[in-house]
């Protein structure tokens, strides 16, 4: 029995280069839609961030208010207990001050849920990609080493 035959030299670096330019071109595609990905990641958890600072600042503005009240209410009552009179006016300022001291505390704990469901900024899911095709590339050269020296074409282990 004779060997295989030979394809024409000009065929086969025709094939390598064709799978390498292919290997390629699908590798760029991997890393842009890898970028694309992280920078939709990024976006996101940006977007909630500023929607927690947005609120956060609402809550500081409650607080704010709430604290003016609290002092205008003192005010009043201190007005009403030094010269003794109608001990009516002053329950509405603290009222003010209470309700406007729970919306803080709501918009607080909204502001909190908000940051920490968007902080940090990283994009988890473009890193999990990124391992994962690691994984495939690594376990694809472990799984078919390149031989280091051609076969023998002496025809030596063949019983003819």
């Amino acid at each position: 029995m004779s060997a295989p035959p030979t394809p024409p030299d000009g065929e086969v670096p025709h094939n390598i280069a064709a799978a390498i330019t292919q290997v390629s071109e699908r590798a760029q595609v991997l890393v842009r839609e890898e970028i694309e990905l992280a920078k939709v990641e990024i976006s996101e958890k940006a977007t909630k961030l500023i929607k927690g600072a947005v609120v956060g600042i609402a809550a500081g503005v409650f607080v704010l208010m709430a604290v003016i009240f609290a002092l205008v209410g003192f005010a009043w009552l201190l007005y009403y207990y030094l010269p003794g009179g109608d001990f009516t006016y002053f329950w509405g300022f603290f009222a003010m001050a209470v309700i406007l001291l729970l919306l803080g505390a709501l918009a607080g704990l909204l502001a909190a849920k908000a940051v920490k469901r968007g902080a940090p900024p990283m994009p988890s899911m473009a890193i999990e990609e990124a391992q994962k095709i690691k994984a495939t590339v690594s376990k694809g050269s472990d799984a078919t080493p390149l031989p280091t020296q051609p076969p023998s074409s002496t025809g030596a282990g063949v019983s003819g």
